[in-house]
């Protein structure tokens, strides 16, 4: 008598056991939609170039500029300096700059850029890993201007969080080097 409710809950049991076999779900991608890039005339005191639309431009001062990206949380650091028979010392010191995140790279390339109608010859730096910086760069004309510029992102360095974003600053500082114009 005490096993009567035993055999209705065991049928029960196995009659919702029977059905469908559950599968495992396949491994979701983030998907980050980056705006399309337009690009606009932006000015700095010696040179100019074709920067993205939905960056900010800040002033530092004469000789600087910071193009704010809020909506990918990152800017980019443009500093000019006159060549003033110092260009080895800036070569130097732009190289050294880049070469500084190597404690906390995988992998730092370099890409030259060469453009000699306009006069503007440069160093591109790709930065992988978790380093401060995933881009550097530099452009001259050898004689009068130096430019450089760094990416910086306003978060502690993911590489594989921040790496939509830094490719996508990445296309826009390349740009930047194949539009500059010296005043």
């Amino acid at each position: 008598m005490r096993y009567k409710w035993f055999a209705p809950i065991i049928f029960f049991v196995f009659f919702l056991s029977c059905g469908d076999e559950t599968l495992p779900k396949p491994k979701g991608m983030l998907r980050l939609d980056y705006p399309q890039a337009k690009h606009v005339p932006m000015k700095s005191g010696k040179f100019q170039f074709q920067g993205n639309a939905i960056a900010s431009v800040k002033k530092e001062g004469n000789n600087a500029i910071t193009l704010d990206y809020p909506l990918l949380k990152g800017a980019i650091y443009i500093t000019y300096k006159p060549v003033e028979e110092n260009l080895n010392s800036l070569l130097s010191d732009a190289q050294k700059l880049s070469y500084e995140h190597v404690i906390k790279a995988d992998d730092i390339s370099e890409q030259p850029f060469i453009n000699p109608e306009d006069s503007v010859y440069g160093m591109f730096y790709e930065v992988r890993g978790n380093a401060a910086s995933q881009a550097q760069f530099y452009v001259t004309d050898s004689t009068r201007h130096f430019v450089t510029g760094s990416l910086y992102f306003y978060a502690k360095p993911n590489y594989d969080s921040i790496y939509p974003a830094a490719i996508y600053l990445q296309k826009d500082i390349r740009r930047i080097m194949e539009t500059i114009e010296w005043q």
